[in-house]
């Protein structure tokens, strides 16, 4: 929830560590936490269905495509919200970088109250759910690259909503200090 005390500054939203728990309401961590299963006679380690992929709406397809993200210095300000209504939209770190996820419930265009933020590590991956509100992915300490599974169709799949207030994200360490 943002921290709105100051009138005169932008309200501030404070991140949290990235968990599957408290991520649940938004999409999929992709993380390799669960218990692998053997494969390729005993030489690998699959970590199976991480994700539920939403891509075929409307003659959807599933496509792959990598992107790479500036880092940005802290705090954040948030820029816009946007949501995929005809299907999910995964991300997976390609670089071990950390990241900030800023996200919404679906449904109406989202308030500042309503908005989380995350803070990913580069082993964490993100799968957000058809139609969730979130803010575009946001570099923390380096330049970051991402494989991306979206779909790719005939529809348009991507709403933008500018946000009523100005609002920043920002990061706090384990000493409560700002990263």
């Amino acid at each position: 929830m943002p921290d709105n005390t100051r009138p005169d500054r932008p309200a501030r939203l404070q991140a949290e560590p990235l968990r599957a728990d408290t991520f649940a309401p938004f999409g999929d961590v992709i993380e390799s936490t669960t218990t692998p299963n053997a494969i390729n006679q005993g030489m690998g380690e699959r970590f199976a269905d991480l994700a539920t992929l939403e891509l075929n709406a409307e003659g959807g397809r599933p496509t792959i495509s990598r992107m790479r993200c500036q880092p940005e210095p802290l705090p954040v300000p948030l820029r816009l919200m946007e949501r995929h209504p005809l299907s999910s939209q995964a991300f997976v770190p390609v670089d071990g970088q950390r990241y900030i996820v800023v996200v919404a419930p679906a449904g109406d265009a989202p308030t500042p109250e309503s908005l989380r933020a995350f803070v990913a590590t580069g082993a964490q991956g993100i799968n957000y759910r058809r139609g969730v509100w979130h803010h575009p992915m946001i570099a923390l300490d380096d330049v970051c690259e991402f494989l991306e599974v979206h779909r790719a169709g005939p529809e348009a799949n991507c709403d933008e909503v500018p946000l009523d207030v100005s609002m920043t994200v920002d990061v706090a360490d384990a000493t409560g200090g700002q990263q």
